[in-house]
C-alpha cells in the first residue's frame, strides 16, 4: 500500500530497496529554504542492520501491512521459543533475536500476538504488563518512606526491577513488559 513518506511513524514496517524495514525513529525537518523532508531511521528486520533515509514529505513509499495472530506461549529453549495457534492448533517457533529483551518475561500460557509477513514471523508482542513475585530484595529501613528513594529487588524471572521501600520479599508487583519497570503493587 503506497502512503505519504509524512505519514510515517514508529513501528511502521515498509519495503526499501526490496528489505523489509521498521521504523525505528523519524524527525519532519522544515529548512528555511525549500521543500520540508522526513528523516527516517529504520532497521532491516532480517538483519538488524540500521539505515538512515531522508524522503520528501510528498514522495510516497511502499508500506507493509503485517498479519497478527494471538498466539499461546508454550515453551523456550533460550534460542528458539514455541507458541501455539489456539484455533488451529498449528506450532510456530520465533527465534530469541525477533522478540528480543522481552524474552525474560514470557510466561506459560501467556497469550501474544505475534506479527507474520508472507508466514514469517517478524515480531512479537506481549500484553502490556505481567504480575510476578520479588524473590530478592533489601529489608525496609525505618524512616526511609517519607522520601521517594527505591531500593533494588530481584523477580521471579531472575530480572532486576527499582521498587519503592515498602515492599517485600513474596510480594507480587506488576511490570511494564516495554522496559521492566515497576507500576504497582499486584491486587490479587
Amino acid at each position: 500500500m503506497k502512503v505519504a513518506a509524512i505519514t510515517l511513524r514508529k513501528g511502521n514496517v515498509l519495503e526499501h530497496n526490496g528489505k523489509l524495514m521498521v521504523v525505528s525513529n523519524y524527525e519532519i525537518m522544515q529548512p528555511g529554504k525549500g521543500a520540508s523532508v522526513i528523516q527516517v531511521e529504520m532497521r532491516d528486520i532480517r538483519t538488524g542492520n540500521k539505515d538512515n533515509v531522508r524522503f520528501r514529505t510528498q514522495e510516497t513509499v511502499e508500506r507493509i501491512r503485517l498479519d497478527q495472530e494471538k498466539h499461546q506461549y508454550l515453551f523456550g529453549d533460550g534460542e528458539n521459543y514455541t507458541f501455539m495457534n489456539n484455533e488451529t492448533y498449528e506450532q510456530v517457533m520465533v527465534s530469541a533475536e525477533i522478540i528480543g529483551d522481552a524474552a525474560i518475561f514470557l510466561q506459560d500460557g501467556m497469550i501474544v500476538s505475534i506479527e507474520t509477513h508472507e508466514g514469517e514471523p517478524l515480531g512479537v508482542q506481549l500484553p502490556d504488563s505481567v504480575t510476578l513475585e520479588i524473590v530478592e530484595a533489601e529489608p525496609v529501613i525505618k524512616g526511609q518512606t517519607a522520601t521517594t528513594s527505591y531500593k533494588p529487588a530481584i523477580l521471579e524471572n531472575g530480572s532486576k526491577v527499582m521498587v519503592p521501600p515498602h515492599i517485600d520479599v513474596g510480594t507480587r508487583i506488576v511490570v511494564k513488559t516495554e522496559d521492566g519497570v515497576y507500576v504497582e503493587r499486584a491486587k490479587d
